[in-house]
């Protein structure tokens, strides 16, 4: 796997068959031992408190900017989107 940051490039070599689309599994497996896991830092901050997990390549992994809702236009908007674009408007 390779990444790029700025001019810097880094390769790490990964095998293995583990692949889960469970957030509770990949954390079991990281604490575990099992290898590296890329989660949300809210996932893993109560493992990163009691040390049960590490963070690794710090540096490379940007702040979370929030999510980003895109639609097609303000015309004849259906009254559930502006609901729903006003809900998350008042999240912090």
């Amino acid at each position: 796997m390779g990444v790029r940051k700025r001019r810097q490039s880094l390769a790490v070599a990964v095998n293995g068959p583990l692949i889960v689309d469970d957030g509770e599994i990949l954390i079991r497996a990281a604490v575990d031992g099992v290898g590296l896991a890329f989660m949300l830092e809210a996932q893993a901050a109560p493992h990163l408190a009691s040390d049960a997990l590490i963070r690794v390549l710090e540096d490379w992994c940007p702040p979370f900017a929030g999510y980003f809702l895109y639609y097609p236009s303000r015309r004849q908007q259906p009254a559930a989107l502006s609901a729903l674009i006003d809900t998350l408007r008042l999240q912090p």
